[in-house]
């Protein structure tokens, strides 16, 4: 018995197309999502009393560039795809908010971790262009029986609280100040406020800075010039939620290097000395669209006096490291999530670290919309269409429509 094979119209090939590399792109990303928990669970690991941040720094790194260098191999040369490090390892400790990445010449590559540090791990991986990046704090040396207390539990407490609910507000049809919102919201609780004017973004294949952005905390002159979106299906973001235990959020540059920075793809510039035009074209080869670290060029010396320039004329920025007031404490969960037509679907693994039982706080939310929200799953199931359709049957047309 034969059966008649029907031929698709052009439009319906080309959603089965558009279906077929959405899944191939969202299997990159989250291929690089496990590689990069893979690296964070190591990272963890060695995160104890005297381990020192450039150890962990250079660990991170080999990590990442080890496991994008197992995979998507098959192609041959032919077909070879770009893949490897998406943001460099950062190691930034209590006040610092992050972008810490030292090279061994600098004051902090001999800085190590101390008993009751709060420490930020931050690191990216991507593949054929797809990045996930994921951050997430501990507190050295935090155990069940002995967990963190004082500020510092309190900051790492209220910015997984944060984390959650922005990760249950960051969906289909909800706006860009809603996110700011909420956060603001899921820190009072513990007397803490959101690092000022730190931005997540969308993001696609080689962007991980996209036009569609969410501001931390904004002083007046930042609200003002913030432009206001809306979410969409079929979109990416990082998220980045960084939480201080200040009493403000305002965090400002100190003496401490810069050794990250990024290409930026809309500038251009012919350079005048031969150096500079030399590294900048090894940082387009090695790093592409993506963050890079001095730590990453055989002759550090030679990248940053290379890196003057560019940097002088926009081709290049610098993530500049940042801290808040002394005494104060910092902590940054970061995740990349998916808007599928399905409902959100998170990228990026859970904290390796984070359990409620590791950080013991006297103050805990009620705000009971907030507890409403973080209640709910992250993709809520939809109702199947029968059952919709008898739940409404025996009602009249405009009940049903409520």
């Amino acid at each position: 018995m034969s059966t008649a094979v029907k031929e698709e119209t052009p439009a319906q090939e080309g959603q089965a197309q558009a279906r077929s590399t959405a899944e191939a792109d969202l299997t990159k990303y989250k291929t690089a999502a496990d590689i990069v928990n893979a690296a964070t669970k190591k990272l963890v690991e060695l995160a104890v009393a005297g381990a020192k941040i450039f150890d962990l720094c250079v660990e991170g790194d080999k990590l990442i560039e080890q496991g994008t260098g197992a995979v998507y191999n098959k192609g041959g040369k032919a077909n070879k795809i770009a893949k490897g490090i998406a943001f460099p390892t950062a190691i930034s400790v209590n006040n610092a908010v992050s972008h810490v990445s030292p090279l061994a010449s600098d004051t902090l590559g001999s800085a190590v971790l101390a008993q009751g540090d709060v420490v930020k791990i931050h690191l990216g991986a991507h593949i054929d262009g797809f990045a996930s990046v994921h951050a997430e704090t501990l507190i050295v040396g935090a155990t069940e029986e002995n967990p963190a207390t004082g500020r510092q539990a309190d900051v790492v407490r209220a910015a997984w609280t944060a984390a959650e609910a922005a990760m249950r507000t960051v969906k289909a049809g909800n706006k860009n100040w809603t996110v700011t919102e909420v956060v603001n919201k899921a820190v009072a609780p513990w007397g803490c406020k959101a690092v000022e004017g730190m931005l997540s973004c969308q993001q696609s294949q080689n962007v991980i800075d996209g036009k569609k952005r969410i501001i931390l905390n904004p002083n007046e002159s930042q609200k003002q010039g913030f432009e206001a979106a809306t979410f969409a299906e079929n979109e990416v973001y990082g998220v980045d939620i960084l939480v201080s235990s200040g009493t403000d959020g305002k965090a400002r540059a100190e003496e401490s290097r810069t050794t990250i920075y990024s290409r930026v793809s809309d500038v251009t510039y012919q350079l005048k000395m031969k150096t500079s035009r030399a590294v900048f074209s090894e940082v387009q080869k090695k790093a592409g669209a993506f963050p890079f670290t001095i730590r990453s060029f055989e002759d550090e010396k030679r990248a940053r006096m290379g890196l003057q320039e560019a940097v002088q004329h926009g081709l290049v920025r610098p993530f500049e490291v940042l801290y808040t007031p002394p005494e104060t404490f910092v902590a940054a969960f970061h995740f990349t999530i998916a808007l599928l037509p399905n409902g959100p679907t998170l990228i990026t693994h859970p904290p390796v670290w984070y359990k409620p039982e590791l950080v013991k706080t006297e103050k805990e939310l009620e705000d009971e919309e907030l507890k409403d929200l973080l209640a709910k799953k992250l993709r809520e199931p939809k109702k199947k269409k029968k059952a919709a359709k008898e739940e409404s049957g025996d009602k009249p047309a405009a009940e049903a429509a409520e």
